[in-house]
This record gives structure tokens, C-alpha cells and sequence, in this order.
């Protein structure tokens, strides 16, 4: 009889040893590896494109003129000036002269249509750019137009998603002042 207690304290140490470990196993058979730089940048890209794109395409046209304000930009200048500012980002990255302006003009942009396709390709672009830099190109040295100092590409395009989220942001003010729901606080289907 008392070689019982001793029996199954055994048996009950060694389940509680061992079941640690499997856990562990399976938890880490389970983590994905980190993402690559220009995968991590690529990643973070198309997701803020993402948002604004659905905005985009999502917020009615006949509210693309609303301004929360008279001083602050409308909508569709709010989209303008976000895709806008990615080509200061991909215009010296893929080698080029920075845009001659900051903000497109919405007199160019005339339809809902037209807006929505300008923002797509600007993020676009700025994914190819990424996609031809690849990882090791993530470390070249561009020179920031609003800085004036030299800076990483990674960490241009970090900046230009910081400010396309500040514009995200900014456009779900605009969607609650108009009464509407933003897409990405919709319930998921």
C-alpha cells in the first residue's frame, strides 16, 4: 500500500514535465518566421492602401466636397493629398525627380471614378517600388524633400505610411460628421 502514493506521485510529476513541453512544441511550431524588410514595408504599404482605397470607393460621391470645416481640406482632397504624397516617396525611390507639387488639384480629379483610381495606382506604385528595391535596396539613401537630409528607403516609406494613416484617421472624422459608418468599423461578414 505504500508503494501507491509513492507510484502515482510519480506518474503525476512526470505528466506535469512532460505536458510543458508539448505545449511549448506546439506553440512554437506554430510562429511564423519574421517577414523580410521589404515584406514587412510591403505589408504595412497595402494595408494602409487598402483602407483608403475602400474609402475611397466606399464614401458617396455627392459628399466627396464635404469639408468638416472651411478650413480643412474636403474629402476628395484629403484622398488627393494622400496619394499625392506617396510619389515623394516612389519618384526618388525607383530614381526619379520628386512631384513638382504637393497636392494634386481637384479640378484634375473631376469624378468619384477618377479619384479612386488615382489612389490605387499611387499605392500601387508604391508597392512596385518596393517589390524593385527588394530587401537589400531598403537600405539605400535617398534625400528627404521635407527634411533635407538623407534617409533610408524603408524609412521614407515607413513615413509615408505613418502620414497615410494621420489621413485615415483624419477620413473617419469626415465619414462620422457625414453620419456614415467607416468601412474597417463595419461588423465583419
Amino acid at each position: 500500500m505504500s508503494k501507491t502514493p509513492f507510484l502515482a506521485a510519480a506518474i503525476l510529476a512526470v505528466a506535469i514535465l512532460t505536458l510543458p513541453s508539448h505545449a511549448q512544441d506546439k506553440k512554437e511550431a506554430d510562429v511564423k518566421p519574421a517577414a523580410s524588410p521589404s515584406q514587412a514595408v510591403l505589408e504595412s504599404w497595402n494595408d494602409v492602401g487598402r483602407k483608403l482605397t475602400a474609402m475611397a470607393e466606399d464614401f458617396p460621391e455627392d459628399k466627396y466636397d464635404f469639408k468638416p470645416t472651411p478650413a480643412q481640406r474636403s474629402f476628395a482632397e484629403q484622398l488627393l493629398h494622400a496619394a499625392g504624397a506617396n510619389y515623394f516617396f516612389t519618384d526618388p525611390a525607383m530614381g526619379k525627380k520628386i512631384p513638382a507639387a504637393e497636392d494634386p488639384k481637384r479640378d484634375q480629379f473631376k469624378t468619384k471614378a477618377d479619384i479612386v483610381a488615382y489612389v490605387k495606382k499611387s499605392f500601387a506604385d508604391g508597392a512596385a517600388a518596393i517589390k524593385a528595391k527588394g530587401d537589400k535596396g531598403m537600405s539605400d539613401m535617398l534625400v528627404d524633400p521635407f527634411a533635407h537630409q538623407q534617409t533610408r528607403v524603408s524609412d521614407m516609406a515607413y513615413g509615408l505610411i505613418e502620414h497615410n494613416g494621420e489621413h485615415y484617421g483624419q477620413l473617419v472624422g469626415y465619414y462620422r460628421a457625414s453620419g456614415l459608418v467607416p468601412p474597417e468599423s463595419r461588423p465583419k461578414k
